[in-house]
């Protein structure tokens, strides 16, 4: 019998913890809106940012939104919206060197405020990622699909370095 309820005893010695490695105190979360300051790039960049960062925290947390001056506090902006080439082809018939493919990169700045405990805070820290597309393809065709992907990568970064502590 006491082997049998051993392990339990030793899972329930373990104080908090996650599956998901996030173990939060704060009960509440505020997140300005981030703004576009970057050059380039649909309008709602920054919008669509701030409403992605909103929902993901939403569905991976217990924290409730609320408008400002919550435990813990994010905000920021869309710094950088950036087209370049990055895979050379050979030039064929009537045309130039051309790029085979393009990267989109974008970046974001971030202040991650948590008023609990500061050892986690940090300031305008820069979170970056990139997607690269075939130059046959219209970038106005894919240009929210390699956003929201670029997105998605940014928004996990940013949770991992605010309420995950990775």
């Amino acid at each position: 019998l006491i082997i049998a309820f051993f392990p339990l005893l030793l899972i329930g010695g373990c104080g908090v913890y996650s599956f998901t490695g996030v173990a939060i105190t704060a009960e509440t979360l505020s997140i300005q809106p981030f703004y576009n300051d970057a050059d380039g790039g649909p309008p709602d960049l920054a919008q669509q940012f701030t409403n992605k960062l909103t929902d993901y925290y939403q569905a991976n947390t217990n924290l409730t939104l609320v408008q400002e001056e919550g435990e813990l506090q994010l905000e920021g902006a869309v710094t950088g919206y950036r087209l370049s080439p990055v895979a050379p082809s050979a030039a064929t018939g009537d045309f130039d060197d051309t790029a085979a493919l393009t990267r989109l990169t974008i970046t974001v700045q971030a202040t991650y405020i948590n008023t609990e405990d500061d050892q986690f805070n940090f300031e305008n820290k820069s979170f970056s990622f990139f997607s690269d597309f075939d130059n046959s393809q219209n970038l106005t065709a894919i240009e929210t699909q390699l956003i929201e992907e670029i997105y998605d990568q940014i928004i996990l970064d940013i949770f991992n370095a605010s309420v995950a502590n990775w």
